[in-house]
Parts: structure tokens; C-alpha cells; sequence
């Protein structure tokens, strides 16, 4: 085995593939946009979205996290975080958005808290999620 195929895994918790419905906030003010998760961890997420976002904003992600991560049920949560990198799209107007999660908070779900979920989860299932933009012949 060489050194090229030997890779250290510098993440501290294990990453889930999951593509979520996301509501992204820059913190501080009114300004909000939308996306879907790529992956996610107890200390991070991966997420697409249109929304301008810089490398060291602060921001707010409400989703649903699902019950691997959460060990529990399903629950709705707004996690802050600050972004460490941002993917300019090859493809398309998404970037790519690395968030580390600084913190949760545990939210009460209500009707029409599930109606926004279910138009974003309409709207995710509109965009591909592929790993690797796919490159032109």
C-alpha cells in the first residue's frame, strides 16, 4: 500500500449522508435562504445552497434531524455554527457550504412548521445531489 492510498479521517464524529431540507440564516440579521444537506454530524454539516455565504460568518441552520444523530426521534432543531469553507459551484448556482456546529436548540414542532418542511423537502428533491459535479466532454 502506498502513502497516496493511506488517508487519516480528522473528523471527531461520524458523518451521515442525508439530504435535508435546510433553513440558513446569516446571524445578526433578517437575512435567510434556503438549501439541502449533503451530510451531517453532531459537529458539522455539509449543506447547497444559493444563499451568499463567506468563510467565518455566523449562521443558523434549522432542519429536522434525524434520529441517527440525535439517538432519539427525529427533532427539529436550530443549530449555530460558523462557516469554515465555501465551494464555488462548477455547475449550476448552489455552493457548497461547510458549517461546524457550535450549538443546538431544541424546537416544538407545529403544523405549520411540517407544511414548511414538506415545500422544502419538494424543492431539495428538484436539485441533484451529487458529490462531484459531473464534467463536460
Amino acid at each position: 500500500m502506498s502513502t497516496d492510498q493511506v488517508q487519516l479521517e480528522r473528523r471527531a464524529a461520524q458523518r451521515f449522508d442525508f439530504h435535508l431540507p435546510v433553513a440558513v440564516r446569516l446571524a445578526g440579521s433578517d437575512r435567510e435562504g434556503c438549501g439541502f444537506t449533503q451530510d451531517l454530524s453532531a459537529q458539522g454539516a455539509l449543506f447547497y445552497t444559493d444563499f451568499p455565504l463567506s468563510a467565518g460568518d455566523a449562521v443558523e441552520l434549522t432542519l429536522v434531524m434525524p434520529s441517527e444523530i440525535t439517538l432519539a426521534e427525529n427533532m427539529r432543531v436550530r443549530c449555530r455554527g460558523k462557516v469554515v469553507r465555501v465551494s464555488q459551484p462548477a455547475v449550476g448556482s448552489k455552493s457548497g457550504v461547510a458549517v461546524h456546529l457550535e450549538g443546538y436548540e431544541f424546537l416544538p414542532e407545529s403544523p405549520s412548521d411540517l407544511q414548511s418542511s414538506r415545500n422544502l423537502e419538494r424543492m431539495s428533491a428538484l436539485h441533484p445531489h451529487n458529490e462531484e459535479p459531473t464534467k463536460p466532454v
